[in-house]
């Protein structure tokens, strides 16, 4: 049960709500839904204790469970993935408990210390503790991480993976209410629909923000629109909702039209009686005041939802090769992930990268940012290469400095250029004197997207750089790149954005295997 009443939240000092009411009972599926910046992060992190309102109560009853846009386990490394999970219901304590009871009743089995590991086996089955291991490992692997993972430790696996044990564990402590920011970025296609059912079919409550609308259509009964300042409820599912706002907003354009020309009519009407009669005159004053009272209750025309406009400036010339990669191989304590992986990418060429989770994309895009050392192997950046690099936990962005800081990172431009340029992005206003850390998550990757441009690059690293963004501003940036004629290595699991970029060539990995890119795999993006 969630109660909020005149809620009230300011961002870098910019109010992003004033005066919000509402209620979640429990059984409540809520969809958040808002352009990027509008503050739907902000209002979760305000319901979840993590940071405090303006103004305004929050009243929360039950269990709650937090997953942010970038969740990071608060756990020791060493600690195995499954132990994590589990520590969502206290049950990795408890198992190592009974374990050392166990011990203690090997040395010494007098009856003090049968009784005492019965009654701790007895609370370890009550709270489902033989059961709990099997059900940690049922979610896990519909969020899409392979089983033989669950059992390693935290700090071998990759930033998605350790996402996914981090969404799997606030699943498995089954809170009466669940926030989740964004859940569905970076799951495939198969975990996105099995984490449909499971919020579909959850007993608690949920709050989920997310631009997955596949999603919000399945899973949500209620729409909290937030805009402007303003949160606006709709009964229903997101299409339903998408269906009673468009209606809303003709309706109030309707009126606001209705209620120009009527105020203009009776201002004139008033202004020709002033000139006249005395009486006349008085009865053009009461006009005036009629006026003032429609001027002071008209309704503004809803704002058209903007296109975002970007284009990347041509790149410089390069040489013919861009990159040459040579028998990379990488591992993180464990397994290896991914060895002898060699290609070569050319002026021009669009290569993306394809495999399951946990085969290696990411890292092998670090290692070629320069941000990891490979366990062996080379790689090469051809002649008049400039490398730009986008890194999907947005680690370039730094918590207090200014936005505009960050532009300056990559250009020694004018302050107008700037500020144009993060116009394009929607940044706008203030926004360019705001500490960059407190900027939502779509806003961090339209900052990212920025300095790309600012950069002036002709090779980009791209890795998951439509995660987080609003529909039209995925769509915008889409545009954008497939116009642009540099060099691009690519992992993206959406579909639609990889079909606007036409990729020449796929990589595979872990394997390494270097094939053309054909229209049939984009039946697979969305699950590699």
């Amino acid at each position: 049960m969630l109660q909020v009443r005149n809620l009230a939240i300011d961002v870098a000092a910019r109010r992003v709500l004033s005066d919000a009411s509402f209620t979640v009972s429990p059984g409540d599926k809520v969809g958040l839904v808002g352009r990027n910046g509008a503050g739907k992060t902000s209002l979760l992190k305000v319901l979840a204790a993590e940071d405090d309102p303006a103004a305004g109560l929050v009243l929360r009853r039950g269990t709650l469970g937090y997953v942010p846009q970038n969740p990071r386990p608060r756990a020791e490394s060493a600690q195995t993935a499954l132990s994590h999970i589990l520590s969502g219901r206290g049950l990795d304590r408890a198992a190592k408990r009974l374990e050392e009871l166990h011990r203690g009743l090997e040395k010494d089995p007098s009856l003090a210390n049968v009784e005492r590991f019965s009654e701790a086996e007895e609370k370890y089955r009550h709270d489902g503790g033989y059961s709990g291991e099997s059900d940690a490992r049922r979610i896990v692997t519909g969020l899409g991480l392979k089983p033989d993972r669950v059992d390693l430790a935290l700090g071998v696996l990759s930033g998605g993976e350790r996402r996914r044990v981090e969404l799997a564990r606030v699943l498995f402590a089954e809170a009466d209410l669940l926030l989740l920011d964004e859940p569905t970025n970076h799951l495939d296609s198969h975990a996105k629909s099995w984490l449909m059912d499971f919020l579909r079919n959850n007993r608690g409550s949920v709050i989920v923000v997310s631009h997955d609308l596949i999603l919000l259509d399945e899973a949500i009964t209620r729409v909290l629109h937030l805009d402007g300042g303003r949160l606006v409820e709709y009964r229903g599912t997101y299409s339903q909702y998408q269906q009673a706002r468009r209606l809303e907003e003709k309706r109030l354009t309707s009126l606001a039209v209705r209620q120009e020309a009527e105020i203009k009519r009776l201002s004139l009407l008033a202004e020709v009686m002033r000139r006249q009669t005395e009486k006349r005159a008085r009865t053009a004053k009461a006009i005036f005041k009629r006026v003032d009272r429609l001027k002071a209750a008209k309704v503004s025309a809803p704002k058209r939802e903007r296109k975002v406009r970007v284009r990347f400036p041509d790149p410089p010339h390069s040489g013919r090769v861009v990159l040459n990669v040579e028998a990379l191989a990488k591992g993180y304590g464990g397994p290896v992930v991914f060895r002898e992986v060699t290609f070569e990418v050319e002026r021009g060429q669009r290569l993306l990268v394809m495999g399951l989770n946990g085969a290696g994309k990411t890292s092998l895009l670090r290692i070629l940012a320069g941000k990891t050392e490979p366990n062996s192997g080379r790689f090469r950046l051809g002649h008049g290469v400039s490398l730009g690099y986008y890194a999907q936990e947005h680690e370039g962005i730094r918590a207090g400095v200014p936005v505009l800081a960050h532009m300056r990172d990559q250009s020694d431009a004018d302050e107008r250029v700037l500020r144009a340029l993060l116009g394009t992005f929607s940044l706008t206003g203030d926004i360019a004197r705001q500490d960059a850390g407190t900027l939502s998550g779509g806003e961090k990757t339209k900052l990212a997207l920025a300095q790309l441009v600012a950069g002036r690059h002709n090779l980009l690293l791209l890795d998951e750089p439509t995660n987080n963004l609003d529909p039209p501003s995925r769509t915008g940036v889409a545009l954008a790149l497939a116009a642009w004629p540099g060099t691009m290595v690519i992992v993206s699991h959406d579909p639609e954005f990889v079909e606007a970029l036409q990729p020449g060539r796929v990589l595979f990995m872990p394997e390494g295997r270097v094939d053309y890119w054909e229209e049939d795999l984009l039946d697979v993006v969305s699950m590699a």
